[in-house]
């Protein structure tokens, strides 16, 4: 949807083709069994997403989606303690997806230009390896035939075919990584206690990777209707159960601390477990390959899928659906070389989350062929550092959620200031238990 809408300023038809028959409000639909899990959107791709649909924010919040502070409102365990609750200096927008999907669908089409096909499956591309001219299409009667384009975009996420479509024509295999830790989710809606569907925190308890067994953690994010929605995770040998009755003992005894159990204690469960395995790392680079065709690009998860724990997916979409329209703007669309400009353009927030991704799931036994390699060591243990520092100097924390919000790339953690403070350390002593207000543990109801 946000490809299209970054399009529509440039063409008199932009068609969306779509598998599934999407739904008139907010609903599930088959093709986005994911919405059922945790999301949520980090200020960097909130800020792509109001640029492309200016008071979409607003519109998201007048529907019951939630606007906290980064890390004001968020109570967080990481490998190194837990993290302060500085001022803000970021943010995250909560909703369920249903609902986020739901908002931008109907402000993407209500614009004349842009054309939704529904029940109908994108089968392959037309044209040569210099320049793609269409694409092939099924609807849901079984009737085949070529829809002509000026240029074609795969936003079709982690199930994308281009790598396929793109040898067919005639070019190479582009290069891909891999980095599956063995991730397995298991999520479930709660009504929360009635004092505590207000104003909220974020819940999140992280794995520590250095500890040698299975990486556990834990979100519980405050969204729309007084909800919380809470998804827990585990690598090999330490994967939550897509049982109902396994979920609460999961969080309460098997995180490395239980406040996720203790705050769903007092809530009421409002669905079953939703259990989902597709968690793998995997990034295509495209951007690298020796030829691209004219008139075709990659976005989103169809160009890099990322491990959701970490929450990025949905912003570095956003950010490759601005990248979209931003280059196509300062180039002109019939420009010569435009889809490969696209193409390393989009290449830029996916490796910012790409790094963060891998840089924790890389260590995990089997999750990758030959293990971390030289700089992921180096790497991780400069993180390490930054993380340990960031939990007792708030203006180290600010510069890491700079890079975790997507607003910033990750060189400003190399500054020379920055580099000093990790070499100190943290200016404030450890936080020895979740840094919940009094007020917000009398809600939850705990003691």
């Amino acid at each position: 949807m946000l490809a299209a809408s970054a399009l529509a300023g440039f063409a008199d038809r932009v068609v969306i083709v779509e598998r599934d028959v999407l739904p008139a409000v907010p609903g599930p639909r088959k093709g986005l069994p994911q919405a059922r899990h945790a999301h949520m959107l980090w200020s960097g791709g909130a800020r792509a997403v109001e640029a492309l649909l200016p008071g979409v924010t607003a519109e998201l919040r007048d529907a019951g989606a939630r606007r906290l502070p980064v890390t004001t409102d968020v109570v967080a365990l990481s490998a190194r303690g837990w993290f302060r609750r500085w001022p803000e200096s970021h943010h995250v927008i909560l909703a369920g997806r249903d609902l986020l999907d739901a908002t931008i669908r109907a402000r993407v089409l209500a614009d004349d230009r842009v054309e939704l096909l529904s029940g109908t499956e994108a089968l392959g591309l037309t044209g040569t390896a210099a320049a793609v001219t269409g694409v092939r299409v099924r609807d849901s009667g079984g009737t085949e035939h070529t829809l002509a384009a000026g240029l074609v975009v795969d936003a079709s996420g982690r199930g994308s075919q281009a790598s396929r479509w793109l040898t067919r024509l005639g070019l190479p295999e582009p290069r891909h990584r891999v980095v599956d830790s063995g991730l397995a989710y298991a999520s479930r809606l709660y009504l929360a206690p009635e004092n505590a569907r207000d104003g909220f925190p974020v819940v999140n308890v992280q794995p520590d990777p250095r500890g040698g067994g299975p990486g556990r953690a834990g979100f519980l994010l405050p969204i729309e209707d007084g909800r919380w929605i809470v998804t827990l995770s585990g690598t090999r040998g330490g994967e939550p159960s897509g049982r109902d009755d396994e979920f609460l003992p999961f969080a309460r005894d098997r995180l490395r601390h239980p406040v996720i159990g203790d705050l769903l204690e007092r809530a009421e469960p409002l669905s079953g477990v939703s259990f989902t395995r597709s968690t793998v790392n995997r990034r295509t680079f495209y951007e690298r390959m020796p030829a691209w065709p004219e008139n075709f690009t990659v976005l989103g998860d169809a160009l890099a899928a990322f491990n959701p724990v970490y929450g990025h997916g949905l912003a570095v979409a956003a950010q490759c659906a601005l990248a979209l329209r931003d280059v196509t703007r300062r180039h002109g669309r019939a420009a010569p070389g435009l889809a490969r400009r696209v193409q390393k353009a989009v290449a830029r927030p996916v490796a910012a989350a790409w790094d963060l991704a891998i840089g924790q799931d890389v260590f995990y036994p089997g999750a990758t062929e030959n293990g971390p390699t030289l700089r992921d060591r180096r790497v991780a243990a400069y993180v390490d550092r930054l993380m340990l520092t960031a939990t007792g100097n708030g203006r180290i924390a600010r510069r890491v959620t700079d890079v975790t919000s997507l607003e910033r790339r990750a060189e400003t953690l190399l500054t020379p200031g920055t580099l000093l403070a990790a070499a100190v350390g943290p200016l404030k002593p450890r936080l020895t238990g979740p840094p919940l207000t009094a007020e917000e543990r009398k809600a939850a109801g705990l003691t």
